[in-house]
């Protein structure tokens, strides 16, 4: 045998070899989120979406989770831990940095959503075809909504917008602080995991907190009342979230492990989540219930007044939108018609 040709041999042999170990690779992908480890988060979305990939993947795609920000920093910084590296692959609510998604917190507007199981699949497509250039640098796997804001008091009790009038109350983001402000309450902006000492040291009032949210945080313990939305009506407001990945990390993956991770996630993905939050209400409302607590709901003339009273918020929103170069009310009309569409 000529030596060009042996050394051709051999070369593709080596190739050949160093594509099977390349294809038999196992992935070890660091998941990251700002809750704890026993949250929905966790515990319903981010675990069982590690184990599919692994059952899907042959045992090749792996997850090592970080709960509670274990790779350092604060919530707001974890959509950049993503699009930098920090961690492969997080869940986050990226307005948490306030004026940076804008298009997508249309989403977090007063009164518009009423499950997030038709929210969230709607969140999912008008990202796609709206906003996805705010999540530059990223994979999404999916984009999902909460089961909508209530109110949670540590003694106060609020059935009227008299009630709420300089009250002292936790927002999560600019949007849902605006939304607290026309309700004549003092929103104080804090991520989630920082609720319950303010709360217990009477730094706020109360908190406004999906219920899903209640037992991660043991906000059960602290607060003695809370007040709901009516049953069936779209909730005073809600946050977007996000898992994202970075999206250096999703290239560099072989083929076949792109679509595992590709099958698991986008539009159905994104409505699993959603259903998954919409199945926390009932047991989070249990909790508080079984300590006594009393929950009051706002009878349907005044759940019409705290709708009325914030009318300007989504005014606002469109001038911000403008600032920015984009047209609000058509991006508010994409993302009623999308709702519409999933049955909200």
């Amino acid at each position: 045998m000529k030596t060009s040709t042996l050394v051709l041999l051999c070369a593709a042999v080596a190739a050949a070899l160093a594509c099977n170990a390349a294809i038999g690779q196992e992935v070890v992908l660091k998941v990251e989120h700002f809750l704890g480890p026993n949250s929905t988060a966790q515990q319903q979305l981010l675990g069982p979406w590690c184990e599919k990939i692994g059952k899907e993947s042959s045992g090749r795609l792996k997850c090592q989770i970080y709960p509670a920000m274990q790779l350092g920093g604060t919530p707001p910084q974890l959509f950049d831990h993503a699009r930098d590296g920090i961690a492969d692959i997080i869940w986050t609510v990226p307005t948490y940095q306030a004026g940076r998604f804008v298009k997508s917190e249309v989403f977090e507007l007063p009164f518009l959503i009423r499950s997030a199981e038709t929210g969230s699949p709607a969140l999912w497509d008008y990202i796609q075809k709206d906003s996805l250039d705010e999540f530059a640098g990223t994979k999404l796997i999916l984009a999902h909504v909460h089961d909508g804001a209530q109110l949670h008091f540590s003694t106060k009790q609020v059935k009227t917008l008299e009630d709420l009038k300089g009250l002292k109350v936790r927002a999560p983001t600019r949007i849902a602080t605006k939304v607290l402000t026309a309700l004549g309450a003092v929103p104080v902006q804090m991520p989630a995991p920082q609720v319950p000492d303010a709360l217990s040291k009477g730094v706020m009032d109360g908190a406004s907190l999906p219920w899903e949210v209640v037992p991660a945080l043991k906000i059960e313990e602290i607060a003695q009342t809370h007040t709901e939305t009516p049953a069936g009506q779209p909730f005073m407001s809600n946050t977007i979230f996000v898992v994202a990945m970075n999206q250096a990390k999703y290239d560099s993956l072989a083929p076949d492990l792109k679509k595992v991770i590709d099958a698991n996630s986008g539009l159905a993905a994104s409505q699993w989540a959603g259903k998954t939050w919409d199945g926390t209400i009932a047991p989070a409302r249990k909790l508080a219930l079984d300590r006594k607590t009393t929950i009051n709901v706002l009878t349907l003339d005044e759940y019409q007044r705290w709708r009325k009273a914030t009318e300007n918020v989504e005014k606002e929103w469109f001038q911000e939108v403008a600032a920015k170069g984009g047209n609000g009310p058509a991006l508010l009309q994409d993302a009623k018609a999308l709702i519409k569409k999933y049955g909200g």
